[in-house]
């Protein structure tokens, strides 16, 4: 067990692996990006001992080189059988864009984007409308394939880097955004040595709020100490002390009423 878990075990007198009671009244939504993956099955394990669900969102990113494997991307061949059992166990699943591409800019018949994976990482290229439109797209027919489940009409800009005409261009192929809420920025991108483990953890549990929806990532590559899962398992115990629950985005009153992802060449209902 953690230093910083034992510390909210002594805090709230609960054990290890006390899970949510029944329904509360103060929801709190966890959000999970994709990113290096040298955390993702911790990640898992700690989520399906607190019968967590939360909802991901999926980028194809570069993955570390563990166990003798060589390097890949998160929704290659290797991964394919883990997301296949989080859709399994419940959770809920949005477009990152293929290659997380981050909005720079508008352009008249598009956008000025850097994506930080993909043949054209860390280029500042412009792109077509439809271009972007693909972009949200590839992660939904991976997923489909990899699972056999649809994944729903949701994304998060990598970032949260968005303009009115990105959102309206996403809406118009079928496509919904969904932020983070300014508490729920729980901090796994910041410097460790500036921002430690045990700060953001005392930070998020004195900030989190009833219907934050809450950021972090499997995996960040320039953060020397790993916020997850150290961070991970005794936020989720000291918020659940707190009497909050955690639910996915298909309970969130402004994104649950979103339907299944448009299929590759579908036009969107309006």
């Amino acid at each position: 067990m953690s230093s910083l878990l034992a510390g909210v075990m002594l805090m709230t007198g609960l054990p290890a692996h006390a899970s949510a009671t029944a329904r509360c009244d103060k929801p709190v939504y966890l959000t999970i990006d994709t990113g290096h993956m040298g955390v993702a099955p911790l990640v898992a394990d700690v989520l399906a001992r607190h019968e967590v669900r939360a909802t991901f969102f999926l980028a194809n990113e570069r993955t570390q080189a563990v166990g003798g494997r060589p390097e890949g991307s998160t929704l290659d061949d290797h991964w394919a059988g883990w997301w296949k059992q989080l859709a399994a166990q419940g959770h809920d699943f949005g477009s990152h864009t293929w290659d997380h591409m981050v909005w720079q800019a508008d352009r008249p018949k598009g956008f000025r984007v850097k994506p930080t994976a993909g043949p054209h990482n860390g280029e500042r290229m412009d792109i077509s409308d439809a271009a972007y439109c693909e972009q949200l797209q590839r992660p939904a027919t991976r997923f489909e394939q990899m699972t056999g489940q649809r994944m729903r009409a949701i994304f998060r800009a990598p970032g949260g880097r968005v303009s009115p005409r990105l959102l309206a261009v996403a809406r118009k192929c079928g496509w919904q955004h969904v932020p983070w809420t300014p508490n729920g920025f729980l901090g796994d991108e910041l410097d460790s040595s500036r921002y430690s483990n045990a700060a953001l953890l005392e930070q998020a549990l004195q900030r989190v709020r009833a219907g934050d929806i809450l950021l972090m990532h499997l995996g960040i590559w320039s953060r020397q100490d790993p916020w997850a899962p150290a961070v991970l398992e005794p936020l989720i115990v000291g918020l659940k002390s707190r009497g909050f629950c955690f639910e996915t985005l298909r309970q969130h009153p402004t994104f649950g009423a979103t339907g299944p992802a448009p299929r590759e060449g579908q036009v969107p209902a309006r």
